[in-house]
């Protein structure tokens, strides 16, 4: 589990194609200390198991559903990931309860800057849009975010000057790809309330 308040900015070193799966070495030269084989990380949003420990860098190997599920796929030498490892059970939750499993993609539409009100709106598939609610969680590539306005294909964020300093959201363009969680909360509510309603004859 994560909560979505990015601990560092990787550059990915290498891509390697094996296969279905990818293997991707990340330099993180903050995360490497104490960091064991096995341990979990969320890389851009994504939970990652470390398979390698090097000098400043760490390696990962992302399987099939990962790289068609989330913008993992698309990495590329250079380029600059969210980082977060696991939440320890004697820590703060700063952020809100991210899993690291990726519901799907969005794309950014625009990211909108007037002086210091800073607004990144997302186009998303309508049934993602129907888990969020304004002053809810979301994750983008990671980062635990709060939900300005939803539109039914679409949301957007106010990021804060911190965020823009410490996480890749800054940097994002028109069309980029990015990874989209909702709150977990919100997922259970609406599954639940799927199961109760038609057997209560749709009454609510």
């Amino acid at each position: 589990m994560f909560t979505g308040i990015v601990e560092a900015v990787g550059s990915v070193r290498t891509v390697r194609r094996v296969g279905a799966k990818a293997e991707l070495v990340i330099e993180a030269p903050a995360l490497v200390p104490g960091t064991r084989i096995g341990d979990s990380i969320a890389v851009n949003g994504t939970c990652l198991t470390v398979t390698g420990v090097e000098e400043g860098s760490l390696r990962f190997e992302a399987v099939a559903e990962t790289l068609e599920r989330s913008s993992l796929g698309g990495l590329r030498e250079g380029g600059a990931v969210n980082l977060e490892r696991a939440l320890r059970a004697d820590a703060r939750l700063d952020g809100h309860i991210v899993q690291g499993h990726v519901d799907g993609t969005g794309r950014v539409r625009e990211l909108r800057r007037a002086g210091d009100d800073v607004r990144l709106f997302v186009d998303c598939e309508p049934a993602f849009a129907e888990l969020l609610v304004e002053k809810g969680s979301v994750a983008i590539d990671g980062v635990s975010l709060t939900v300005v306005g939803v539109e039914p294909a679409g949301f957007d964020v106010a990021l804060i000057p911190h965020t823009l300093e410490v996480t890749t959201l800054g940097r994002l363009a028109a069309g980029a790809r990015v990874n989209l969680e909702a709150d977990v909360l919100g997922k259970y509510v609406k599954r639940y309330l799927e199961r109760v309603l038609p057997a209560a004859g749709g009454r609510h």
